[in-house]
């Protein structure tokens, strides 16, 4: 499995140079607060003195003169650093120069070659060496040796007094070869190794930048990865809290993660704290035992099939659970209907034979019936039971006759004509048939008015009449019968919704089964003539019903292809 692209992008040059030009900004700053400090405290002791002694005390006007010059130029550092906001490796060059010129001063105002403020001069150069590049670096440390040497010779050689017009003790030669050799291998040393240890901190620092970059970029994906999966994943602690929740999970339990965080996993009616505790005490989490629940979302009940599993920490030692689930509602509708379609196949291969069977002898014994009903006079009670025999013999041939329209349905005839319209002639028709009373109203809703379907106009209507004839017996007290037609993607839907007394789960399960009538007068077979021909014009079926709450029966029927180009999704 290939590793996830991270950091694809390469930044450009002007990038890269924007991104190390801030820290280096930043680090000016540091610097130019630092000097102000520095100065502050050379400058302070001596002023304290001066106003505690004023009688003993020498005069330090240069002190102030270059402690003021300072001040002014830390303003004009501070102004700078905007301008040089993109080219602050210049602007850093200009700090270091005016501190070694600022460090020259303070040691020819205290002494020339026996002054202590010397070492700062190493300051610079390891603050130069670690900001910048080790040839600036270098180049600064050379500079504070001609500084430092052109101040020291000239302090030797009289070519320079002192500030209180004294002139320097001198020293021999070599002496003085010593010292600037001593300060000048200082210089470079120093230079050299700061900058080898700025590198190394530099690559370090960027080092683990780019790891974190990584870890983010790789947490950012494992997120992308959990919230994209089609399965709900919650997270628990071991006392049940939930500590996490993917999108799937809130879409599935209806709750948001914020509503989830914290709260108790069987506060959401996902689980009873009995389930829960039942679960997490079996030693199953520590594999995945597959489960399933109705759980109840509203006036919704889906099927849910989860897995719980112990989580662990690096360690192994368990920190809480997961539980992964989905809503298998739809597939379990779709094994339903794999079930009825095995039922259909088998019915139908029966068909032929026991409809054969049956119907020739029948036909034989309803005309047996009717001449002896004709010719015989007898007593009443035997008149009426041949009545019933041909009652009944007739109503087992209706029977037949639509068990063998089940069987062996007519070719389809498909034509192109307009459903809706068809829709609309046979709810006239409806309106003034037998089977509708003066308590049932009938509503058609069509959107659009107008659609074209390629199918079978008469199955079409066959499918009209047994939905509706299905729903107005629903309703025996009268009740609202709505028959509505809409695109939907690429199918048509009719719908069949009534106000009656609705379906329980095992009715709704044997609805489309052959002999399985849910009324007096029904022979069974209507609604399983209707699954069929949904099926082989390609459609599908679908029931919402509640007892007491009514019915919805949907019909989809895909639209011809070149319908669907102007079918809006």
């Amino acid at each position: 499995m290939s590793e996830p692209q991270l950091n694809s992008a390469r930044p450009s040059t002007s990038e890269l140079s924007t991104r190390l030009a801030q820290p280096l900004s930043s680090s000016l700053r540091w610097l130019i607060g630092i000097r102000l400090v520095v100065i502050t405290s050379v400058v302070l002791p001596f002023f304290l003195y001066q106003v505690t002694a004023p009688e003993t005390s020498p005069t330090f006007d240069f002190l102030y003169l270059l402690s003021g010059l300072v001040y002014a130029v830390s303003l004009v550092y501070i102004a700078l650093l905007r301008w040089f906001e993109r080219r602050a490796e210049i602007h850093a060059q200009i700090q270091f120069i005016g501190d070694l010129l600022m460090i020259t001063g303070l040691v020819y105002y205290f002494g020339g070659l026996s002054s202590p403020f010397s070492i700062f001069y190493f300051v610079v150069v390891i603050a130069a060496a670690t900001l910048l590049r080790r040839r600036t670096a270098l180049a600064i440390a050379a500079l504070a040796w001609v500084l430092y040497a052109g101040l020291v010779v000239a302090l030797t050689y009289h070519l320079l007094d002192l500030p209180d017009g004294s002139t320097a003790e001198g020293i021999g030669f070599l002496p003085l070869v010593y010292d600037l050799g001593a300060h000048l291998l200082g210089f470079l040393s120093v230079a050299l190794l700061s900058s080898h240890l700025a590198q190394d901190v530099a690559r370090a620092e960027s080092a683990l930048r780019r790891k974190g970059e990584q870890v983010a970029d790789l947490e950012v994906f494992n997120r992308d990865v959990i919230e994209s999966i089609p399965s709900g994943l919650i997270t628990t602690d071991l006392e049940g809290r939930v500590t996490s929740a993917n999108r799937a999970a809130e879409e599935i339990l209806g709750f948001e993660a914020q509503a989830l965080g914290g709260n108790p996993i069987y506060d959401t009616g996902f689980l009873t704290r009995a389930q829960w505790d039942g679960l997490v005490s079996s030693d199953s989490t520590s594999q995945r035992t597959r489960r399933e629940l109705v759980y109840k979302r509203g006036e919704v009940s889906r099927f849910i099939g989860y897995a719980l599993s112990r989580l662990t920490n690096a360690e192994g030692t368990p920190s809480g659970h997961i539980m992964i689930f989905q809503d298998l509602t739809d597939w379990r509708q779709l094994q339903e209907e794999l079930r009825l379609k095995d039922r259909m196949a088998a019915v139908g291969e029966l068909a032929a034979g026991i409809a054969h069977e049956i119907g020739n002898p029948l036909a034989a014994i309803s005309g047996s019936v009717q001449m002896l009903a004709g010719t015989y006079e007898g007593e009443p009670a035997q008149n009426k039971l041949l009545e019933i025999t041909l009652k009944e013999s007739q109503r087992l041939d209706r029977t037949i006759r639509s068990f063998l329209k089940f069987a062996r349905p007519k070719d389809r005839a498909s034509v192109r004509f307009d459903v809706a319209e068809l829709l609309t002639e046979n709810l006239k028709l409806l309106r003034h048939s037998s089977e509708v009373a003066k308590t049932h109203e009938l509503e058609l809703e069509l959107n659009p008015t107008s659609v074209s379907l390629e199918a079978d106009p008469d199955q079409i209507s066959q499918i009209f009449w047994n939905l509706a004839r299905n729903a107005l017996r629903a309703m025996p007290d009268g009740g609202t019968l709505t028959v509505a037609g809409q695109l939907r993607g690429t199918t048509y839907r009719i719908s069949f919704e009534d106000t009656g007394r609705g379906m329980d789960n095992e009715e709704r399960a044997r609805l489309f089964h052959p002999f399985k009538s849910f009324f007096d007068s029904g022979t069974g077979i209507g609604m399983a003539i209707v699954y069929r021909i949904v099926e082989e014009h390609g459609g599908r079926l679908t029931v919402n019903s509640e007892p007491g709450s009514g019915s919805t029966i949907t019909v989809e029927l895909p639209l011809p292809e070149d319908e669907l180009a102007g079918t809006p999704a």
